[in-house]
């Protein structure tokens, strides 16, 4: 089934394009940048996230295969249309050590396993936790927000060599890493190029 896209996102699209040539980004890469954007109504991000085309390919592949879709908070699963999430926040404890949402990354992966798709964009510690498990996703867009450990972790998970979608910046945030998972939900199979 096609997404319906409504006039007023049409033309979201058509006024970031005119400001913003990225008709020269690799198919799916172009689509993050500009679904980001779209949802933060901030250019910068031009230049500021980090991805790679082969690891958005395999990403795409095992989204629309089915691999679990991973949360750190409800936020951003609410941002998430058209799939079922798993955010474990709900059920997490925190502890010595231990945040309450580093503990809901350790829960959702006893939950999921390896192979999912993690989407973290509020939490630096549910970043740094992932980091910690054999978690072997099928991506981990990290784009947690804060002038306290969101940079940082997101500098290790571009250190860690995982498959990611990051960002250089403290900026972030739930908005922006859901928009990153719905650019390659929206994405055709095909990989042809998406229209607004």
């Amino acid at each position: 089934m096609n997404r319906v896209v409504h006039p007023i996102e049409q033309e979201s699209f058509r006024r970031l394009r005119a400001r913003l040539d990225t008709s020269g980004l690799a198919p799916l890469t172009r689509a993050v940048v500009e679904r980001v954007i779209h949802s933060a109504a901030d250019l910068e991000y031009a230049t500021d996230l980090v991805m790679a085309e082969h690891d958005l390919e395999r990403a795409h592949t095992a989204l629309h295969s089915g691999a679990p879709v991973v949360t750190d908070v409800e936020m951003v699963a609410a941002g998430i249309t058209r799939r079922e999430t798993v955010c474990r926040l709900a059920d997490a404890r925190s502890g010595p050590g231990l945040t309450r949402s580093a503990h809901a990354v350790r829960l959702a992966y006893e939950q999921v396993g390896p192979g999912a798709l993690w989407v973290i964009g509020c939490a630096p510690t549910a970043l740094e936790e992932l980091l910690t498990l054999d978690a072997a996703p099928a991506l981990v867009i990290g784009l947690p927000v804060g002038f306290v450990g969101a940079a940082e972790s997101k500098a290790a998970l571009r250190a860690s060599g995982l498959p990611a979608v990051s960002n250089v910046s403290e900026k972030g945030g739930s908005a922006v890493a859901a928009a990153a998972l719905n650019a390659l939900l929206y994405h055709s199979t095909s990989h042809t190029e998406e229209k607004q």
